[in-house]
This record gives structure tokens, sequence and C-alpha cells, in this order.
């Protein structure tokens, strides 16, 4: 027979639910804490726009994601129908796809992103459709990629800032990815020439915690930038679209973030412990759970242990499942398990063990 208990924990911890004093000139905007996928700030952030050549997040993470970095790619005819900026490859040229990832990350290369596209999908058409089974994958749910560059005259890539602060999240998790968005020189040598390339991403001069991004510009998307910055533990990404001042609005924002929130352990799978009569000092989690939290409100945290008694459980069978709430939202949901001590089979083996060699 199964039976269900509940044991809640009470943490009086505190949430914000919306940002005061905060103005920002940007027409959508978001501040995410890349971990947690917490929203700390946003404005308009569900509304799709014209992105420009922050589309290149999704090109790039596509090409570092194919383990084909050291791959030697030949340009071809698809160069020559590329303007806007570009890194100036030429047909028939030959470089590393790494490489081009660079170029397409620090100077925003139209050529290189049409090239990137042909080579891992074959045509930019089927790139296209991995770009947009990528973004269903991320959860990008108001996101349609019509081309691998971010240009706006023929077709056009359409995003939100939520939807983006998550790719730049997600690809945040990816070392190679943080390492080339965070160089500020790259040199580089084809078969053909060599290139210096320097990030277009002020914010890495600018200001001391950032440690990535994207920036991006067309006359019909306006100013379009996603950066990344990291302090005291806390790590965070943030998006502005359509903003003529966008560099000081990420500062705002970043500011924002580090001064007023800190990151919380709410679950430590090492330190997991219920006081329960039926799975004494038994049961355990396998992951941990952190949260952005700020100093200032005063909410509860619940954190709910909702366990089913088995007669007779076996070793790390699931038990039930712990449910972190804020208020009545839920913001994390973990299994629990058991550990059962197998101290009569050691026994019989033990005996077995001395009978024979003993």
């Amino acid at each position: 027979m199964k039976k269900i208990m509940i044991i809640i924990l009470s943490f009086v911890m505190l949430f914000p639910n919306m940002v005061m004093g905060l103005s920002l000139s940007c027409r959508s905007c978001v501040l995410m804490d890349s971990d947690s996928g917490r929203v700390l700030y946003e404005k308009d952030k569900d509304n799709p726009r014209l992105i420009a050549s922050i589309t290149k997040i999704m090109t790039a993470i596509l090409a570092i994601e194919s383990n084909r970095l050291e791959e030697e790619v030949v340009v071809g005819e698809e160069v020559l129908t590329m303007y806007g900026s570009n890194i100036y490859i030429e047909f028939g040229e030959k470089m590393k796809l790494l490489d081009l990832v660079y170029g397409l990350m620090l100077r925003s290369g139209n050529d290189a992103a049409i090239v990137i596209a042909t080579f891992i999908g074959g045509t930019e058409e089927n790139f296209v459709k991995m770009m947009n089974e990528k973004a269903k994958e991320i959860g990008m749910t108001n996101t349609v990629f019509n081309n691998s560059h971010g240009l706006d005259e023929v077709t056009q890539n359409k995003s939100t800032a939520y939807d983006m602060a998550l790719l730049s999240s997600y690809a945040s998790h990816n070392e190679t990815y943080m390492k080339i968005v965070g160089t500020k020189k790259y040199t580089v040598q084809s078969d053909k020439k060599s290139y210096i390339w320097h990030n277009r991403n002020k914010l890495l001069g600018s200001y001391s915690y950032a440690t990535g991004g994207k920036t991006g510009y067309t006359p019909s998307a306006g100013r379009t930038l996603v950066t990344n910055a990291s302090h005291n533990g806390l790590n965070l990404t943030a998006v502005t679209l359509n903003d003529g001042n966008e560099y000081v609005s990420h500062e705002m924002m970043y500011d924002y973030g580090f001064e007023n929130y800190k990151k919380y352990t709410i679950l430590d799978r090492k330190k997991f412990k219920i006081d329960n009569a039926y799975y004494p000092n038994k049961i355990y989690i396998k992951e941990n759970f952190s949260y952005p939290l700020t100093d200032v409100e005063k909410e509860n945290v619940k954190v709910l242990v909702k366990l089913t008694k088995l007669d007779k459980p076996n070793n790390n069978d699931e038990v039930g499942v712990v449910i972190v709430k804020l208020k009545t939202e839920e913001i994390f949901r973990e299994k629990v398990y058991v550990k059962v001590k197998e101290e009569a089979k050691k026994g019989f083996f033990k005996k077995m063990w001395s009978w024979l060699f003993d």
C-alpha cells in the first residue's frame, strides 16, 4: 500500500516582482540570469521585432555544435551575393570553420555567415531549418529565422528580447562560444591572406564584468545588442532591441542586477536531509538548485517534499519529489530517491567467502 506524506520547509527569502526606477531607451529589453532563466528586468519582452546581426549567435552555436571547427572550408559562390558588414573573404579561399566563426562574431561578417550556413547545411535553406529547429529546442516560441546573417531587405528574422536572452543563456554554457565572443582581438591566416579582427562589442572594453556578446544593426531593426556579464557568482545576459543608446542600457541593467541580487543555494544535494520516520537519513536528490534573490523583498520561498511510502523499496528507487515554490508559482522540481543498505546480502556473501577461503 502506498501512502503520501508532505513535508514543507520555509525559507524567508526575497523575490522581486518588478523593478522600480529603471528607465531605459530600448523598445524591448531583458536582463536574465543565465543559469536559472529568471528574468530580473524586462520591457516589452515578448514583442517580436527585427533582430539584425544578433541572428549570428544562432549561426555560431550551430557551427560550434557541429564539431567540425577544425575542418577547412572552401569559400563558394554564395559569398558573392553578400553585402553590408563583411570580413571580405574571397571565392575559392580556404579557411578553418573556427576562424570563420571568429570573423562572424567579432566583425559580424555576413559573408562568413552565408559560407558557414552552406558548409554546415549544404544550402542556406537547409541551415535555416536547423536554426528554427534549434530555436524550438531551446524554447524560443516567438522566433522565426529566414536567413543566417540578419539582413532584412529580402528575408527577415524576427524574435523577442526574451527569446534572444534564452538563446544567449544557452550559448553562454558553451565554453568555446564564450571564448570566441570574449576575444577582443583575433589574428588568422588563410591560404591567401592574413586578417586581424577586433571585436565590435564595445562593452568588453568599457564594462569590467562583461564576458561577451554580439552587436547588430540594420536601418529597419535599429541597433540590437546581446551581451553577457559575470560577477560574484551571478552570470547574466542582457538583450536590447531597437535601442539607440544600447551600451548605456546594458550597463544600467547589469549594475541593477549585480547591486540588487545574489545567488542563493536553495537545494544542495550533499546537504539534503529531511526528518521523517519512514526513510530516516536515506533519501537524496541528484541536482542542486540555486536562484538569484534580492535582500529587500519579503516573500516566502517554500520547499515541499512529497514522499511515497514504499513497503519494500529497492536501492535508488524514486520515492517522491521536492518542489520549490515562490508564493504559488513552482520554480523548480526534482525527483527524490532512496538509498537502501543491502546489509543482508553483504552478510551472506561475507559468510560464503569465509566458508570457502578461511
